[in-house]
């Protein structure tokens, strides 16, 4: 056989790189393999930049790192990367109310609502924002220079002008975005008003009501409200029409029937626009209506995350989600028309307040849509309320300089995040750009209230949180960052001791407990202990030592990986004095809740081992701090610490004041009057404000000296350890101030009152605290308890162990329970005399709620069940349309009068109650949310309020 042949040489070449193959397919299945691993969360952190803002609206990030912003009552601001701050740079005027018919005015959404730089900021410096006009009804796109950090006033050029009414509410857009061949995306809000709808499509034709009908707006192509538009803005500062918008290509411009500048209708409040730089498709978010269920009207309202692939018609005010169609509704009988179900292949606009084409492009329908409630098609988006803002879809390529850009996981993957539901979701579309998943992101942290989302050109992403309440600056408006670590990490290290002060000698167990490495690399430990005597070493995950010799006794624990990184942790250990033991003990009482005007006795204890104890006398009543304070809800913990300080100073001065006086030094130092030596007030005086003055006299008093005072020497003290000198020192140094405070009896009767002018919603804190006189070799040492007792009728946001829990807080806060089997926990409760729990509860057929009963159980979510309460069942809260007005004189209402206020809105709540058997002890308290119909992300009920009743 002739191996020479072309066959058998062609052989032997595939034979050699068969390895090389079979490798690169191994590395290629290897690498899908991790590709389709989601990142562990803790390789992302969330670093607050700057709070407190006041509205911000949309940010543009730039190239040097800087971000800028808007909020809309018209500031420009810059966070600078440099400095860590946040300035103004500039405020614009805008408008921000609207003023209605009867001359009403009212908070509106406009004022400066857009921003976005330019794609060659760099060498033009341009930004470009969006707002409504102070002077006239529209809204204005200008062009201004940014140079350096100010906004040069006079380049100031106007692009575009959005008409408007200022009437009625609401929605305005003015989100933008650039694409690769410089357009310029306009996300328009309709602009027409919400109420009288209710919750469903506007499309009130009747004469006067245009405001109410969107067939004027959002479904009208001669109109730019409710519309998303691309225009390509030139350096002139006018613009040009991009090939491929909706009406481009119609002659005559349409007979003046179309606006050209439209790229996509039938919005009805599309917010933040994103382009993906690989396909181009335009994605957004979209603000629904409000209804929470079907009816003849239509269908109930539904938010939306949408994709256009190119220019199209999304179907509002005609069709919701998936192309629900809403009624042609007759607002005159408050009836359908008849035939009146819209087709969303061929949608006509034949409203009298159209002033554009009657055939309208057929509808696309959402690419992601959710109500109130379970969504039955997307699940994880959860229930309650609803605001979808959009984000970014992410690709690696668009980073190449980027220091900690984003793993490949999420290579073409779109983020979105929701205003109101406070998640991040990482939205997966198939070879197709089809939706094929979703996925939470960062699923233990929330993005509440987040009003703009985007990565910055460095790869890190970019959060701006609106806040809690509407129209005002909120303590939680945020502009916030998310770093991702694709690389080795710090290991996180946990230093623990059982002592941390005791007499000599003191066996102390040092535990690493909690210690991990989020990489899962092997550690090791090492603890260092020093001291003045030497230092002692253990390299073992836990250690037991024996510190024989009084002192302070410095611990270390650094852990380090294999891969060479470390961190450590350390804490400090005094020997040579045992810490006093004191409690504050509620003798009669709840020790969990106050109830008003109902007495508790109580009595404080405290023992020392080197001072003695209240029992023996050894220890007098004034050296204890005892006080009793009412807070009220959210009360400041510094001023209830500053009145601690206050009650601590006079009693802790006691024990001074009785060192001095079993001391010599009364014999040449007396309070106001010189006497041998100065005043101990003059002494107080001179060292006020001296950080260094107690160790100074304190030495002073052990050692004795002269010289400051007068030729008179004062003898030494070496009896007088270092730490009475202490207390004498701070008896002296504060002798000046005002006794304002007074402290309790250490036994006694008191009656929880509520003071007058305070809610009834507060805190009594409980507290006795006493400080010791130290030894020779160690200082003082002070111990405190505290009780605090609760108002009975807890917050369920505060509780302290929780599963299944929901916070929405805007517009409306509320706080439900999803799932079944869904709790919340309250730590160690005093059940005395307790006889009833009452939850205030609803159960919203608007939010898909299924209603259900709550269990009390003790100790854990699956410990004895000792109450069930009644169930409640879902009830539906809905707003009828309003009724047809009377015929006027000319036979309809006049122009721009508002439709008829809605029915009041019922009340909601219920009263599940939960009778508690007697003598139930002092326990971990569950209550368990049960329906085992509820799906895993359907709310079960709402709750407002827990209260713990006791029985008369």
């Amino acid at each position: 056989m002739n191996h020479n042949f072309p066959y058998y040489k062609k052989m032997k070449q595939i034979r050699k790189v068969l390895p090389c193959i079979f490798a690169a397919i191994t590395a290629i299945s290897s690498f899908d393999v991790m590709a389709q691993k989601a990142p562990d969360e803790n390789r992302f952190t969330k670093i607050v930049l700057g709070e407190k803002l006041d509205e911000p609206m949309e940010m543009t990030l730039l190239k040097d790192g800087r971000v800028l912003f808007v909020e809309r009552k018209g500031a420009l601001k810059q966070y600078s990367p440099e400095t860590g701050e946040i300035k103004t740079l500039a405020t614009i005027p805008v408008n921000t109310k609207y003023t209605n018919a009867k001359g009403v005015k009212r908070e509106a959404e406009e004022g400066l609502m857009g921003l976005i730089h330019d794609p060659n900021f760099e060498q033009n410096h341009w930004i470009y924002m969006y707002y409504a006009d102070p002077d006239v009804n529209q809204h204005v796109l200008a062009r201004w220079e940014l140079r350096g950090e100010e906004l040069v006033a006079s380049s100031k050029k106007v692009i575009l002008n959005v008409p408007t009414q200022r009437e009625e509410c609401c929605h305005t857009g003015g989100g933008m975005v650039f694409d690769k061949a410089g357009n310029l995306y306009l996300t328009v809000g309709n602009n027409t008003s919400n109420s009288g709808t209710p919750g469903y499509a506007n499309l009130d034709e009747r004469k006067g009501w245009e405001y109410w009908d969107d067939q004027r707006g959002a479904g009208n192509t001669n109109s730019l409200t409710g519309k998303i538009l691309r225009i390509k803005p030139e350096a002139d500062a006018t613009y040009s029409i991009p090939k491929g918008n909706l009406y481009e290509t119609l002659p005559n411009n349409g007979d003046g029937l179309v606006k050209k500048e439209i790229y996509t209708m039938g919005h009805r409040n599309p917010w933040r626009p994103t382009i993906d730089s690989k396909t181009g498709y335009l994605y957004w978010g979209e603000v629904g209506p409000d209804a929470s269920v079907d009816s003849e009207q239509g269908p109930r309202g539904y938010d939306e995350f949408n994709q256009a692939r190119k220019a199209s018609n999304f179907g509002w005010p005609y069709f919701i989600g998936d192309n629900k169609a809403y009624a042609d509704w007759d607002f005159e009988t408050g009836k359908p028309r008849p035939n009146s179900t819209y087709d969303p292949a061929k949608p006509i606009n034949d409203s009298p307040n159209n002033t554009g084409l009657k055939q309208l492009p057929p509808a696309q329908k959402a690419f992601i849509w959710y109500p109130y409630g379970i969504s039955e098609e997307f699940p994880l988006v959860g229930s309650s309320g609803r605001s979808a803002t959009g984000g970014p879809v992410f690709h690696k390529s668009d980073f190449p300089n980027g220091k900690r850009v984003f793993p490949d996981y999420y290579e073409g993957k779109w983020l979105i995040v929701e205003f109101m539901r406070g998640w991040i979701m990482s939205v997966t579309m198939d070879e197709n750009g089809d939706y094929k998943s979703m996925e939470r992101f960062m699923p233990s942290t929330d993005f509440g209230s987040a009003i703009d989302m985007d990565f910055a050109p460095d790869g890190d992403l970019y959060v701006l949180e609106y806040g809690s309440a509407w129209f005002r600056g909120n303590d939680n408006a945020r502009l916030v960052k998310v770093e991702y670590n694709g690389g080795n990490r710090m290991p996180k290290v946990v230093a623990k001791a059982d002592n941390l002060t005791g007499s000599a000698p003191l066996k102390v167990n040092l535990s690493s407990a909690g210690t991990n490495d989020p990489d899962g690399d092997k550690l090791t430990y090492l603890w260092e202990v020093k001291s003045k005597a030497g230092k002692k070493v253990f390299k073992t995950e836990n250690a037991s030592v024996l510190l024989d010799k009084p002192g302070t006794y410095d611990v270390t624990l650094t852990v380090k990986d294999g891969k060479g990184e470390e961190n450590s942790e350390s804490l400090e250990i005094k020997v040579g004095n045992e810490p006093p033991a004191v409690a504050f003990n509620i003798k009669k009482g709840n020790k969990t809740f106050y109830f008003p005007n109902k007495p508790i006795d109580y009595e404080v204890t405290v023992a020392d081992k080197e001072d003695g104890s209240l029992t023996n006398g050894k220890i007098k009543p004034e050296q204890v701090a005892v006080s009793i304070d009412y807070m009220p809800i959210g009360y400041d913990k510094i001023e209830a610490s500053q009145n601690h300080r206050g009650v601590d100073a006079v009693a802790f001065a006691s024990m001074g004041e009785r060192l001095m006086a079993k001391s010599d030094c009364k014999s040449c130092h007396i309070v106001d009057v010189k006497s041998v030596g100065p005043s101990l007030k003059d002494v107080a005086n001179k060292y006020k404000g001296d950080s260094k003055a107690v160790e100074y006299l304190s030495k002073k008093i052990i050692n004795g000296g002269g010289g400051v005072w007068g030729d008179h020497v004062m003898a030494a003290h070496p009896q007088i350890s270092m730490a009475e000198a202490n207390i004498m020192v701070d008896y002296i140094l504060n002798i000046n101030e005002p006794k304002t405070a007074k402290s309790m009896p250490t036994q006694g009767s008191y009656a929880t009152k509520i003071p007058d002018g305070q809610k009834s919603n507060g805190t009594y804190i409980l507290r006795a605290a006493y400080k010791d006189k130290g030894t020779k070799v160690m200082k003082s040492l002070a111990t405190e308890d505290v009780v605090v007792l609760k108002n009975p009728t807890l917050n369920p946001e505060l509780a302290d162990k929780s599963k299944g829990t929901q916070l929405v807080i805007t517009p409306n806060r509320s706080f439900s329970m999803v799932g079944d089997k869904s709790y919340l926990g309250y730590n160690n409760v005093d059940l005395t005399g307790i006889n009833e729990i009452e939850i205030t509860a609803q159960a919203q057929t608007r939010v898909g709620a299924s209603g259900g009963v709550i269990e009390l159980r003790l100790d854990s979510p699956t410990g004895t069940l000792i109450g069930t309460s009644d169930k409640i069942e879902p009830r539906e809260m809905r707003m009828g349309p309003p009724p047809a007005q009377p015929a006027a004189t000319t036979g309809t209402p006049a122009a721009g009068t508002p439709p008829a206020a809605p029915p009041a809105r019922p009340n909601m709540n219920s009263k599940l109650k939960i009778n508690v058997p007697q003598n139930a002890g002092q326990h971990d308290v569950y209550l368990v949310f049960r329906n085992d119909k509820a799906k895993d992300t359907q709310i079960v009920m709402a709750v407002s309020a827990i209260e713990f009743k006791a029985s008369e």
